[in-house]
């Protein structure tokens, strides 16, 4: 469910304020953030973030495409280990 059209999009504080304060210094350093809920909002094209994922930071780069999505969008949570279950057919080999 999305955020109410009233309230308008939420964007971390302090987050926001360690990117204008990146902005005005000219600085391209990471901003590290355990925000995952935060909203990409224009001001943060271009800026590098280190997006927490419950055990480590992944860097992640704004694009234009990115605005409007949540930072934690982009640092995955969850690793894929395949899927269980019978192992692939040697190749050649009549199915089982």
């Amino acid at each position: 469910m999305t955020r109410s059209a009233k309230k308008g999009p939420y964007v971390d504080e302090k987050v926001f304020r360690k990117v204008q304060k990146a902005l005005q210094a000219g600085s391209h350093e990471a901003i590290k953030t355990w925000a995952r809920a935060c909203t990409i909002v224009p001001e943060f094209i271009g800026m590098t973030f280190m997006v927490h994922n419950g055990k480590m930071f992944h860097k992640v780069f704004v694009t234009e495409d990115m605005v409007g999505h949540k930072l934690g969008e982009f640092s995955p949570t969850r690793t894929f280990r395949g899927h269980s279950g019978r192992k692939a057919a040697t190749p050649g080999a009549a199915p089982a």
